[in-house]
């Protein structure tokens, strides 16, 4: 069988959210918009899509915010703007950023600007990695949390110290939000106490909120309906938004409110993997609702682990996995939502031990 068929047999599925098919997701979609009288936006104008911009915009304490087909578009045309309004210095960004690991150097290829590594790439930003660098900067680009290196967040105290540097020097401060939303739950603070301070933050309409695609970008009326304007000037001016605005706003609220859960949850999960030392989670205590679990074994092996546990226990203990820094090591990312919220106690130790016991069992 194909990993997809192998998958639509398990009854225990860890990562993320339970996936819709698209006739049930299409349907829902249609129902709440019978529900709620939708009508589509026309190259986004229309009731809904502005109505949810400014629902979007009033969570994050933001005066404006505006809908982008594309978490990589939006971020690029706002650090972009932002360098070309303060004489083009660089921008500095963690090296785990997402500009840096997963958008093919089109901040370079396309001449948006000009950035600077700074931090360590195994730990989240300090206010030292910031205030410390000797050159002038026009945006620091801070991603809360950092996913790259299992959901880590930057102190608190950190977090102001660095938004506090770039108000007193001019820097502009943009927030990679995609996972903003359950970051707040990992600091225990309000989503608008977290972006307050930034000038722009970039939020995900299709990863834990679950849509089909999309993403937000806030920050003051005159910043956003410029940037507006450059998604427009790249390619970025779709006649429908609706699709996209309908799939998040019908669950938006709903999955705010269950971001405390799936953090809890995080913990628990934590706490079970703590007693099966050959599976290592980092961090060192979850920070948001997701953590990375380091494997003694290569990718090859965590693949055909997991292909065990779907045809025989009809677990499914990871998605995507990757190689690890160490030989024969690997190690996959778990993102906590519905399907682990909704998994038995008892059953989430069963598959957690399941898949220890066969990690050990494929070691050399």
């Amino acid at each position: 069988m194909t990993d997809t068929e192998l998958l639509a047999r398990c009854t225990t599925v860890f990562p993320g959210h339970r996936a819709r098919t698209p006739a049930e997701m299409f349907a829902a979609m249609a129902a709440w918009c019978d529900a709620n009288g939708i009508a589509h936006d026309t190259y986004g104008d229309g009731a809904l899509i502005q109505g949810f911009e400014a629902r979007v915009a009033e969570v994050l304490g933001f005066e404006a915010a505006v809908f982008c087909i594309s978490g990589t578009l939006t971020q690029v045309t706002a650090l972009r703007l932002a360098a070309d309004a303060r004489g083009r210095a660089p921008v500095a960004l963690h090296p785990t950023a997402h500009i840096f690991v997963h958008e093919r150097s089109n901040y370079q290829l396309l001449g948006h600007f000009d950035a600077l590594r700074t931090g360590d790439p195994y730990r989240p930003w300090t206010a030292a990695d910031i205030t410390g660098i000797p050159d002038r900067l026009s945006a620091v680009a801070l991603e809360i949390p950092m996913r790259e290196i299992g959901g880590q967040l930057s102190a608190w105290d950190d977090l102001q110290a660095i938004k506090a540097h770039c108000r007193a020097r001019g820097i502009h401060l943009h927030m990679d939000g995609a996972r903003l939303w359950e970051a707040a739950a990992g600091y225990g603070r309000p989503v608008a106490e977290v972006a307050a301070g930034f000038d722009t933050v970039y939020t995900s309409l299709y990863k834990g909120i679950g849509g089909l695609g999309g993403a937000m970008l806030a920050g003051s009326r005159e910043f956003v309906a410029q940037a507006a304007e450059w998604f427009k000037r790249q390619g970025g001016n779709v006649i429908h938004r609706s699709p996209y605005v309908v799939a998040a706003a019908m669950q938006f609220e709903q999955r705010l409110a269950a971001m405390p859960a799936y953090f809890e949850r995080t913990r628990f999960l934590f706490d079970v993997l703590r007693d099966h030392p050959v599976l290592r989670a980092n961090p060192a205590r979850p920070q948001a609702n997701m953590l990375h679990v380091h494997l003694p074994v290569s990718r090859e092996r965590a693949l055909e682990i997991r292909r065990e546990l779907a045809r025989d226990h009809g677990i499914w203990p990871f998605n995507r996995v990757n190689h690890g820094v160490l030989p024969d090591t690997s190690f996959f990312e778990l993102y906590v939502g519905d399907n682990l919220v909704d998994t038995p106690d008892g059953r989430v130790r069963e598959a957690v031990a399941l898949l220890a016991a066969a990690v050990e069992r494929g070691i050399g």
